[in-house]
Formats: structure tokens, sequence, C-alpha cells
């Protein structure tokens, strides 16, 4: 397995640490008056999420992490779990709902999202930025709220609630940020 020396280190680098992966998010290279050269570098943890703040000396390494970013289609739900196949090799990948997290708002069939998999397991999935989702249930609007900034919450086809603007009805077909998991706009009738 590869390692990064000191000078390779930079943003979106991706190392080992104690047995685990992590993203380097952040990187300062500090040049003291006197004494050797230092790296303050900021860690993010890919599986559990939690951050890392680290100092090492110039001529230091770390190990690269045996991580991949693919694209995978989801299959269907299974139990707790999400089944995705990869694009080219068709191998599946089960995926439980603590890694998914709430992805499962936005999968439809055979939707693209991003995996990223370390030493062959999969640890992140992330779906498309935005989405589109037909309104299963939704209230009727308030009459004569228009003019405001009023929401109420419609049910789309994956189960998942939003808060959409009042002149959403069922039928309708809306885009949702992923990263946000708020409305965008309506893309029909």
């Amino acid at each position: 397995m590869a390692t990064y020396n000191t000078s390779d280190f930079r943003k979106g680098l991706k190392v080992e640490i104690d047995g685990e992966p992590y993203l380097m998010t952040e990187m300062t290279f500090v040049k003291p008056g006197k004494g050797n050269a230092m790296y303050k570098c900021r860690l993010r943890n890919l599986v559990r999420g939690t951050s890392l703040d680290r100092t090492y000396k110039g001529g230091d390494s770390l190990q690269s992490a045996d991580v991949e970013s693919t694209d995978v289609s989801f299959l269907y739900r299974q139990g707790d779990g999400f089944v995705f196949m990869h694009q080219e090799t068709f191998e599946q990948y089960e995926v439980s709902a603590e890694v998914a997290g709430d992805i499962w708002k936005y999968l439809k069939d055979g939707m693209i999202c991003s995996m990223t998999l370390y030493n062959g397991n999969a640890i992140i999935v992330e779906p498309p930025n935005h989405v589109e989702l037909a309104v299963t249930e939704c209230g009727p609007g308030t009459k004569g709220d228009t003019a405001t900034n009023v929401t109420k919450p419609a049910m789309v086809e994956t189960g998942a609630e939003f808060n959409v603007p009042g002149f959403i009805k069922e039928g309708n077909v809306i885009k949702i940020d992923t990263r946000s998991g708020e409305y965008v706009e309506r893309v029909s009738n």
C-alpha cells in the first residue's frame, strides 16, 4: 500500500490512521523561525464522521487508505438494508440503515448514487444533489395564503415528508435538494 510523505499532504487526501480511513479536510504548512516545519491537519473519519486534529513534522508519513468511489444504482430495499449494484461489474452491495442514513427519503428504483468503498465495504452512500419525486399526499392550501411563504407538509412516492409551498397538490412532481432536504421547484403538474 502506498504512503504519503508530508510533502504530499493536501486537502482531499484519503489516509489510514489506526486502521480507519480519514479524509484530510484542511492542511496548513507552518514554518517557525527555528526548528522543523510542521503540517497542521484536520482529518474527518470516513466511517464515523468525527473530526481529528493532528500535527506532523516534516518527513513524517501516513499510509494511504484503500478507499474507492464508484457509481451504483439502487435496486431495492431489503428489511432495514438497501441493495445497490455496481454500474460496470454488476456486483451487489447491501448497505445497512446506519450507513445509508436518511438516503431512503430520496431513493427511487434505478437511481444512480455515489458509493465510497473501504476495503470492499460500503461506508458512504450519497444520492444525486437533486431528485425529482412525485407528491402522493398533500393537504389543500389555505385560501388567501398565496402571497406569503406559507408551507405545508407533502408526502412523496418514497414515503418521506417534505415542506412545500401552498400551491403544490397531489400528482405534482417536485425537485428536492438532497443536501439540505429542501424543496427547490415544481417540475410538472
